[in-house]
């Protein structure tokens, strides 16, 4: 049972526990589907992130990439492992305010800004706004001039840095709709001065995408950042405060490997993607500091993990609610019989499955001691015939079949692992369905309720007739 990580999930009994506690209880309590998520597992990734201090000589700003996981309860866990924030919209502003976040923890991301978000974030004061593009920091001066309050701004560079992750993923190429060429930044540092009274722009900013499966890329795209913190220097006079290294920092979501050779070979490797961030951004200090002209004690350096804080973090716990079997055919010839297991958790709940082809290892919460070797076809409740487990397009990039123990049978708790980042952040009503119930088990062993499940009156909340 390679999936078990001491102290979080483990099993006790035969069914599955989560910081001791036993999952079927939660979805007996809760019904299904819910999400469980673990107090205790988040505040680990967050000092696991904040060890980078460790390995640099500059000073660390961690803000967690509110975009992965939202929730007012996550947030203000996330605020009490020390973590500061990184936001994608003025609503995200708004909730990282209300929780309690300061102004100068908080930077703001994103493509498409509105004049009322920069407003925001403005008369808010924010550590900084990671600037998209000429264009908007045009916005950016306009908006400035009309509350009259100086704007804090990074700007984001786009360093044509490739990585082997998810095309959908990758967002340091000029390929990608994300930022500005160097070229572009240079004539913004010299349009608006060092001391222009209504920018400061006081940062770089780059990404080299999500679930990045190597450590390489960091090394290159820190050792880009200070060969342009210098020219930026030499050429405009700027003396920037702050560099901001992104996030991507990979989950490993096959510590259980039993599926690992029924997926392609490319997403096995991705989703096995396992190295810590001190171990990355050590090797790229280093790389720097053999340049002895790398004098970083006076910058900040940022990073924005939002996967590797609250994907591990999080569970989902199914029900299966209906079971079949019928024979299958391969080029016309009937050669097996397929069990198919139908669920209560679909794409609506968990759409990477679908929109990425994301894999979360399932396993049942209830026989959790079980050997986990029987194939089953596992699909979701969704009227959509893209609402299942597995690739319906045939090239890998999930498995045909998931493990499970045998005689799988309707009302059996099933729980899928390592779903808690981009989950609850994007699910949706599709088919009029009840968005789930959310839990917080806290570090004390008390299970929080931090979101009820929608009722029926949810579902007409904002329609008019």
């Amino acid at each position: 049972m390679t999936w078990i990580i001491k102290d979080f999930l483990e099993i006790e009994n035969n069914q599955l526990t989560i910081d001791g506690v036993s999952a079927v209880e939660i979805a007996e309590k809760y019904s299904t589907p819910t999400f469980v998520f673990s107090e205790k597992r988040i505040k680990h990734n967050i000092a696991r992130l904040q060890a980078v201090k460790d390995v640099i000589d500059c000073k660390l700003k961690v803000c967690y990439a509110a975009k992965a996981n939202s929730n007012m309860a996550i947030l203000r866990t996330v605020k009490e492992a020390g973590s500061d924030l990184e936001v994608n919209s003025g609503g995200e502003l708004f909730k990282a305010i209300e929780i309690g976040f300061r102004p100068e923890q908080i930077i703001f991301n994103g493509t498409s800004k509105t004049e009322q978000e920069l407003e925001e974030a403005i008369v808010w004061g924010i550590y900084a706004i990671q600037c998209d593009s000429v264009y908007e920091l045009e916005l950016i001066e306009k908006v400035s001039r009309h509350v009259g309050k100086r704007a804090n701004v990074s700007l984001r560079i786009v360093p044509e840095i490739e990585t082997a992750t998810h095309p959908g993923l990758k967002t340091a190429m000029n390929s990608s709709k994300f930022g500005m060429t160097f070229d572009d930044a240079l004539k913004a540092f010299t349009r608006w001065a060092a001391d222009d009274e209504h920018v400061n722009i006081c940062g770089l900013h780059l990404h080299v995408g999500s679930q990045t499966p190597n450590e390489e890329p960091y090394t290159t795209a820190l050792m880009f950042l200070v060969e342009k913190l210098r020219e930026v220097a030499n050429e405009t006079g700027h003396q920037l405060s702050h560099l901001n290294l992104g996030g991507g920092f990979p989950v490993n979501y096959l510590r259980d490997k039993s599926l690992a050779n029924a997926m392609n070979e490319e997403n096995a490797e991705l989703f096995a993607s396992d190295f810590t961030p001190a171990s990355a951004l050590n090797a790229a200090w280093k790389a720097i500091a053999e340049d002895e002209n790398s004098d970083l004690k006076n910058i900040t350096l940022l990073l924005e993990p939002g996967r590797s804080v609250i994907a591990d973090a999080g569970i989902c716990l199914t029900t299966v609610r209906n079971a079949k079997s019928r024979e299958s055919k391969v080029e016309g010839q009937v050669n097996k019989t397929d069990n198919w297991l139908l669920t209560d958790a679909g794409f609506n709940i968990l759409l990477s499955m679908e929109t990425y082809k994301w894999y979360y290892h399932l396993i049942s919460a209830q026989r959790a001691d079980e050997a986990h070797e029987t194939p089953y076809k596992v699909a979701g409740p969704l009227c959509d015939g893209g609402d299942v487990y597995f690739d319906i397009e045939g090239h890998g990039r999930l498995p045909d079949y998931r493990l499970l123990p045998e005689n799988v049978e309707p009302n059996e708790i099933l729980a899928l692992l390592n779903c808690g980042a981009y989950s609850i952040a994007q699910m949706f009503q599709y088919n009029a369905r009840q968005l789930p119930a959310v839990v917080l088990i806290k570090e004390n062993g008390e299970v929080e309720l931090v979101r009820r499940r929608d009722s029926y009156q949810d579902l007409l909340i904002n329609d008019i007739w």
